[in-house]
């Protein structure tokens, strides 16, 4: 059953398990193992607008730091099946991204937010971003026509997104957030006190030196490197498109009430 209202950490736990947004994922072990050679094989695709050099070029190093921050097995001997991302871990990621979000709320900060999974996390971002409006922070507003080689970059509820043949694009590339940053500079105007997204979007914001937070597949290990060297600030190990959106409600509740910005998700 759905869970309504805000979950304690227990509900939360055991809804992140039921509806595979973590625990026994989707995502199978030989995707992951997959993604992870092709990152430290150089794979610019897989680092998510990061720039990694030749850092992470064993992808023994990878899995260590994807066990750790993410719960997938540590096994290097286990090459196929089901993988899993601790419940528990994501919920400390959603908890130290409430921390930021606190005081970005505080300070009335100016946020960007923006989402490579649209299909998954658009919701998610857009509550957060009206939450912190309702507490004072300026929601960064990106300038008109934008493009990159793969669409436009679009803002919907507050929300910067790739759009592609009228319909919103799942991207792991870093190239519209750099196409956002960049055209902010150019226009005089202030970068994002913080960004909250996914994907190359966040990877990219950090990289810039803007202060990043965000979520992240267990698929997708750049972004947990980067938290790993600090130069992103958090990420949230989940799984980025669940059957259904809606599954992300009590997690994205959870968060919001943690950085006491509960009053504004509505």
């Amino acid at each position: 059953m759905p869970i309504s209202g805000t979950p304690s950490r227990a509900e939360l736990l055991v809804h992140l398990a039921a509806t595979r947004v973590a625990g026994d994922v989707a995502t199978p072990r030989e995707n992951n193992l997959s993604h992870y050679r092709k990152l430290a094989n150089g794979d610019r695709h897989y680092w998510l607008g990061l720039e990694l050099g030749d850092r992470w070029s064993d992808e023994q190093d990878v899995l260590a730091v994807m066990a750790e921050r993410v719960g997938v097995s540590d096994d290097a001997e286990h090459r196929y099946g089901q993988d899993t991302i601790d419940p528990e871990l994501t919920v400390a990621g959603l908890e130290r991204m409430a921390g930021r979000l606190r005081k970005a709320a505080d300070g009335r900060q100016r946020v960007l937010l923006a989402t490579g999974h649209p299909g998954g996390l658009l919701d998610v971002h857009r509550a957060t971003a009206a939450a912190l409006r309702a507490a004072g922070c300026e929601i960064v507003v990106i300038p008109d026509g934008l493009a990159t080689d793969e669409g436009y970059v679009m803002q919907f509820a507050d929300v910067a997104v790739l759009e592609h043949g009228a319909t919103l694009w799942h991207t792991h590339s870093g190239e519209p957030m750099k196409a956002v940053l960049t055209a902010l500079e150019r226009e005089g105007r202030p970068l994002p006190d913080l960004v909250v997204a996914d994907h190359g979007w966040a990877g990219y914001a950090g990289q810039h030196g803007v202060d990043s937070v965000g979520y992240a597949d267990c698929n997708d290990p750049a972004l947990f490197l980067a938290e790993a060297e600090g130069t992103v600030q958090v990420t949230v190990p989940l799984d980025d498109h669940v059957v259904s959106p809606r599954h992300y409600d009590p997690m994205t509740a959870y968060l919001l009430a943690e950085a006491g910005l509960d009053r504004g998700a509505r």
